[in-house]
């Protein structure tokens, strides 16, 4: 917990991470607006409402990367080695605080843009309503969702070093790179919906049935399986930014 403590201390004692915050709050909400009043809210689903919710997580992957990151930058990263030479500690704690935080900033964001939409619109199409658990996955379902890409963009920072290389890959990652390698023949097409960021928004996306959370799809993964992916993906990047943390030089 003291390490936890002392990481917390770290991050929020410069502007970026406040900044950050705010900017997925502005990116939720205004989304949330935005469908809850063209046309009345006719547009206003669930699913499309949370985009912004969506452009907010990478956002927040950039809180998490330049948490690590910024130490390396202005090389504060040796001190805290020195004051805790056993470095996968180090990194455990950094990575623990950044889920976290994930997980409660997803989940309130969510549920905020949520229902500032449902506020807003005066005649959807669809009635927005948390009536069922498929309704509720695809709103709380934001929470691990944060929590787990905070996790890939801790080890993606722990591996690149760099603040702006990291940004660029975690920024470039679900926007240009997977809907790049779609296009790919043949392997696009059954690879593509595996990726980690397609996959993870498979998790959050409506199903028409309780068995359609769990039954294999011949378009890509179901929600469970998107979710999972996603989970394997982070674990496999966290592996490799431990090993290459413990064997480079701060």
């Amino acid at each position: 917990m003291t390490l936890i403590n002392v990481e917390r201390i770290k991050l929020f004692s410069t502007r970026s991470p406040y900044w950050c915050l705010i900017a997925i709050v502005v990116a939720a909400l205004g989304f949330a607006t935005l469908f809850g009043l063209i046309e009345s809210g006719r547009a206003a689903i669930t699913y499309l409402v949370l985009r912004g919710t969506s452009l907010g997580m990478s956002i927040f992957m950039v809180l998490a990367a330049l948490s690590i990151t910024t130490e390396y930058r202005f090389g504060t990263i040796r001190n805290t080695f020195l004051a805790a030479p056993r470095r996968p500690t180090v990194l455990l704690a950094k990575t623990v605080l950044i889920a976290v935080l994930g997980l409660v900033v997803g989940t309130i964001v969510a549920l905020a843009a949520f229902y500032l939409a449902k506020g807003l619109a005066q005649s959807p199409l669809v009635p927005m309503e948390l009536n069922s658990g498929d309704d509720w996955r695809q709103v709380l379902g934001y929470g691990p969702l944060f929590a787990i890409a905070g996790i890939i963009a801790v080890a993606v920072g722990a591996i690149v070093r760099q603040s702006a290389g990291a940004v660029a890959i975690l920024l470039l990652w679900p926007l240009l790179i997977e809907s790049l390698f779609t296009l790919i023949p043949t392997v696009g097409e059954k690879v593509g919906p595996w990726l980690p960021f397609a996959a993870a928004d498979k998790w959050v996306a409506p199903s028409s049935s309780i068995s359609d959370l769990f039954q294999s799809s011949n378009t890509g993964p179901t929600p469970i399986q998107g979710l999972l992916v996603f989970a394997g993906w982070a674990l496999v990047l966290w592996l490799v930014a431990l090993v290459l943390l413990q064997r480079r030089d701060a």
